[in-house]
């Protein structure tokens, strides 16, 4: 049976509402199905324009591994390329952020402009061409300061989704943010049992009394509002302050703006605002969190003072980086408008509680004796969102590649 051949079978084990086929968490077969159909078919958010603040700023990451650059060019505009020289291939800048006034690859030393162009490479011959020896380029695309990046030639439709985050994440400024403080946790276990985890609440109450203490922990979607008069409230009031918070969804994406629990303005550990000088002062900075969450990897939570991106990039079949970023207002002083430790602790908190409980969720379903169980289609409503697009997803991606061989 070729690799495909098993995807498909794996896919074809799983019953309808319940989680995936154990071959699917932990086999190198679909560790490296996912790396080709997922990331390398989907859009991924890379991060935020304000990590590239002047011309020679970028970002270097792994999306599972596959090293990309991002770059703000001396024109201002930021272009995405691939992490690989063109003469033999060396990552040109180590994971993480920087400036520089060219990209300088650390192994031959050939050097490219911030547009990618190749500008010198010693020692190459007079027949050389430099012109077809550029960085090859990336999709990316900027909205309302967020940044997606994909690796398809025909990526999935943007144009909707780009014009409906614009309303939703435009009253937060991301132009006038900055990033204030980033980390990233190795957790021991498939990426898409961190991201299950991550897409319901089912375990909060018990698994996380910090975040039940200001999150709504309760709610099978957490834009539900059905009876709840104080819920329907805090609609009518952001109606009135020109915030949208209707749960919309695409394919790949969602988002809402949503009411915290009563008394709470932001998610902190005792539900006061973290940061003193806001991005969002609409309705004094009482407006709920607006949550972006976009398959296959991320979701995003603003409130009025900060802004929390969570990110989970697959390692190994059984290992996920989860990194977390905050943002503040630019002019926010460190130590006077905000501390990192306080800003940081909730989400870390959570992510630390998390970590243990995909760790024990991977180590479970190694076991003989495992089998797919059903999702709750009360409380793990968007786990099994989450699960059914990835089936739908590998599915397109294997029927394309039957056409291709046809």
């Amino acid at each position: 049976m070729n690799d495909l051949a098993r995807i498909a079978a794996l896919l074809d084990q799983r019953p309808e509402g319940h989680c995936l086929p154990q071959g699917l968490y932990n086999d190198p077969v679909a560790f490296a199905f996912d790396q080709q159909a997922i990331y390398g078919t989907s859009w991924i958010m890379a991060g935020f324009a304000c990590e590239l603040p002047r011309s020679g700023s970028y970002l270097s990451q792994m999306v599972g591994s596959w090293p990309i650059l991002i770059v703000r060019g001396r024109d201002g505009a930021i272009r995405a390329f691939h992490n690989s020289c063109r003469h033999r291939g060396s990552i040109l800048c180590q994971p993480g952020s920087g400036h520089a006034p060219r990209i300088v690859c650390p192994y031959h030393n050939w050097t490219y402009d911030l547009e990618g162009a190749l500008l010198a490479a010693s020692r190459m011959g007079d027949d050389f061409d430099k012109a077809s020896h550029g960085l090859k380029p990336l999709r990316i695309e900027e909205v309302a300061g967020a940044l997606f990046v994909c690796f398809a030639d025909e990526p999935p439709p943007f144009a909707d989704f780009a014009a409906k985050l614009q309303t939703y994440l435009g009253p937060h400024r991301l132009d006038q943010a900055k990033l204030a403080f980033e980390s990233t946790i190795s957790e021991s276990a498939n990426w898409k049992l961190v991201m299950e985890n991550g897409r319901e609440c089912y375990h909060c109450i018990t698994g996380h009394p910090e975040l039940a203490r200001t999150f709504p922990v309760g709610m099978s979607k957490h834009f539900d509002v059905a009876a709840d008069e104080r819920a329907k409230a805090f609609l009518e009031t952001m109606a009135a302050n020109d915030l949208a918070t209707d749960a919309i969804e695409g394919d790949w994406w969602q988002l809402a703006r949503f009411a915290l629990n009563p008394e709470v303005r932001s998610l902190s550990m005792d539900g006061k605002p973290l940061v003193k000088k806001l991005m969002c002062e609409a309705n004094g900075g009482d407006i709920g969190s607006m949550r972006l969450a976009i398959d296959p990897h991320c979701f995003v939570h603003a409130t009025a003072d900060h802004v929390f991106m969570f990110s989970a990039m697959p390692v190994s079949p059984t290992e996920t980086h989860v990194t977390g970023k905050w943002l503040v207002h630019k002019d926010a002083v460190e130590g006077e408008d905000y501390s990192v430790d306080e800003l940081a602790k909730l989400w870390t908190v959570t992510n630390l509680q998390d970590k243990e409980l995909a760790e024990n969720n991977q180590k479970g379903v190694n076991s003989p004796a495992y089998t797919p169980g059903p999702y709750s289609r009360d409380a793990e409503m968007l786990a099994l969102r989450f699960t059914d697009w990835y089936c739908n997803t590998a599915r397109s991606y294997l029927e394309s590649q039957s056409a291709d061989v046809v």
